[in-house]
């Protein structure tokens, strides 16, 4: 797998996972919305430490800077 993922995308992820895992552990998002988004959280959690979207390949978008 290349990396697709730039460091301020992987930084806004994690953000936003840990937000959302927050919200549903202190019960303000319950229900099948907030297991749906804990479940978007992880994936954005595992998409942030292996680099890679799966859908920025589809695409074809990249937010990792170019080596030269």
């Amino acid at each position: 797998m290349k990396k697709n993922m730039g460091t301020v995308d992987k930084t806004i992820r994690i953000i936003i996972a840990a937000v959302v895992a927050g919200l549903y552990y202190a019960g303000t998002i319950s229900g099948t919305l907030g297991i749906v988004l804990l479940v978007l959280a992880g994936v954005f959690v595992l998409t942030s430490l292996v680099s890679f979207c799966p859908l920025y390949t589809l695409f074809g978008i990249s937010t990792c800077p170019n080596k030269q």
